[in-house]
């Protein structure tokens, strides 16, 4: 008996939200209460660019980061997060409209950091789509002036199979055009995808940006794992269980609560004084 493809999509649609976003925390409004996105924060000399968060699919700038905004604030970092994606009505889930549009929003928040810090880069973390997304900024947009380096954790840098359920999509008839027309956002990241494609035809990377890739074997949403990693001669890919092998992080851990992942971010924004990432990190 053949599933309704109404189904499929619901089924889609969910096993994507329930592995990026969990349930809303803060709430997409609700202010963040331990220092981050403040406009009025002046980097240091220590740490002389702020950081950019760029949160999931089905996720948003405040709870996306509940945990590492103030994990980097405490190191003093300026430290800022913003929507993007959200579609018409829409104020908590984003990260589903086009992500060619969503690229362009990052980059006029990204510009909107740099006149408050009065500085010429930053640098961006992002999680899933938005370790994914920003990239595109970087290659179309002409952020790659404005960005020092980009650490991403679990993105789907050559889109996602989510474990072979995308490749059934052809045998719902309707049901890729449904996405495609609902949420542009999640057919943009399928592996394949006309966006993929165009995201990268001629190479993962752009000069003068530095890149860092943390992934985990346990992903279950970016399929397979390995299809995270990039190539190009300023690219660092790391895979958490070879830093720890006790560490169990899914693809929703690994940027909300994984310090160890936090540690190994934190030593690619500031490299000149990383320490060696293992599974004390945790405590960290």
């Amino acid at each position: 008996m053949r599933l309704p493809w109404k189904r499929l999509v619901a089924t889609f649609s969910l096993a994507t939200a329930l592995a990026i976003a969990p349930a809303a925390v803060a709430g997409a409004n609700s202010a963040p209460t331990s220092g981050w996105n403040d406009f009025s924060c002046h980097p240091s000399a220590q740490h002389p660019r702020a950081v950019v968060l760029v949160h999931g699919t089905f996720a948003n700038g405040t709870d996306n980061w509940l945990d590492f905004a103030p994990y980097l604030v405490a190191r003093g970092y300026c430290v800022f997060s913003f929507d993007y994606g959200m579609l018409p009505g829409e104020s908590l889930i984003g990260g589903l409209g086009p992500i060619a549009d969503s690229a362009r929003q990052l980059s006029d928040f990204t510009d909107r950091v740099l006149a408050a810090t009065h500085t010429a880069k930053v640098d961006i973390v992002g999680h899933s789509q938005g370790g994914m997304m920003p990239r595109y900024y970087l290659k179309f947009l002409g952020g790659a002036a404005k960005v020092n380096a980009l650490v991403a954790l679990a993105p789907d840098n050559h889109g996602t199979t989510l474990d072979g359920l995308t490749a059934i999509l052809p045998y719902f008839p309707g049901a890729a055009d449904f996405l495609r027309s609902n949420l542009p956002g999640l057919t943009d990241q399928v592996a394949g995808s006309a966006f993929q494609q165009q995201l990268n035809a001629g190479g993962d990377t752009v000069p003068g940006v530095h890149y860092t890739v943390i992934s985990t074997v346990y992903d279950e949403v970016v399929t397979p794992y390995t299809t995270q990693a990039l190539s190009g001669p300023d690219v660092h890919n790391v895979v958490l269980q070879n830093l720890c092998p006790a560490d169990l992080s899914e693809h929703v851990a690994i940027g909300l609560t994984d310090h160890i992942a936090f540690h190994e971010a934190a030593n690619a924004l500031d490299p000149a004084h990383a320490s060696p990432t293992t599974c004390l990190s945790v405590f960290g």
